[in-house]
């Protein structure tokens, strides 16, 4: 005999009242962003103690989860990240940084100088959007490209809040190669250069990048993945007097762009 559908639907699968939206699958999302934030791998039971989801629940989520490919179990039981979320994760970059352009737009009107967004992946800078300023010498990054954290003021806005250790332990990961005889060296260094950012609300390049370059960056708050915006020009336009001015366009828009992306729909 036939047994009644509705006697075995999961309550999780119900519309949650606060949202209209399915239990089960913010809670999923949710156990995926503190798997997340607990550096992708974590057990059952630190997901249970953090989520305050009984047991039984966070195993059927996980197994759903590890059936689609976006958690993978370990040998240890642990479960990690799965492979199936790159993908994701590297079509939600691009579209952010389709987001930000109008943003990188106006910054490039009000400044007059080359705007870009970068992203933190990893150990490493990703330039994700670029608007070109107008003038004929400007800067040019290609979108896409990859450098180190310690030579650029993105890199600086985006570890300016990262605890210390961490901050060392990315460096000697990394390594500090100097591409400018300007280039910051010496983790000492480049933590007093982040304690300048607190301070100041923003991050220079001087000459670090590259010789004759000098870039403004500031970090956009709340955004949904460590990201930063930032202008870049001539040392001889991007002076210290100009970036007075410059910062508070800066700060703004990033303030703008953060709302941006907190919501639905972007503009």
């Amino acid at each position: 005999m036939p047994t009644s559908s509705a006697s075995t639907t999961d309550a999780s699968a119900k519309p949650t009242a606060a949202s209209g939206g399915v239990q089960s699958l913010e809670r999923a999302f949710d156990l995926l962003e503190r798997m997340a934030d607990a550096g992708g791998e974590v057990g059952l039971s630190e997901l249970s103690a953090a989520s305050g989801l009984p047991l039984p629940t966070i195993h059927r989520l996980m197994r759903t989860l590890v059936a689609c490919g976006y958690v993978r179990q370990q040998p240890n039981r642990r479960y990690s990240l799965g492979p199936r979320l790159i993908r994701l994760g590297e079509s939600a970059s691009r579209l952010l940084g389709t987001w930000a352009r109008p943003y990188l737009a106006r910054l490039v009107e009000e400044t007059g100088e080359t705007a870009n967004m970068a992203l933190l992946d990893g150990d490493e800078i990703v330039y994700v959007a670029q608007v070109p300023s107008k003038h004929s010498m400007r800067m040019f990054t290609e979108v896409g490209r990859r450098v180190l954290p310690h030579s650029t003021g993105v890199g600086k806005a985006l570890l300016a809040h990262t605890p210390a250790d961490e901050v060392r332990a990315l460096l000697a990961r990394t390594g500090m190669p100097a591409a400018t005889e300007k280039t910051i060296t010496t983790p000492e260094g480049f933590l007093e250069a982040l304690e300048q950012v607190r301070k100041s609300g923003y991050a220079v390049d001087d000459n670090e990048q590259e010789i004759g370059v000098r870039c403004l960056a500031v970090s956009v708050p709340n955004s949904p993945t460590a990201a930063a915006i930032s202008i870049s020009g001539p040392a001889g336009r991007v002076t210290e007097a100009v970036a007075e001015s410059f910062v508070p366009i800066l700060q703004g828009l990033a303030a703008e762009l953060s709302v941006a992306l907190q919501s639905q729909s972007p503009a």
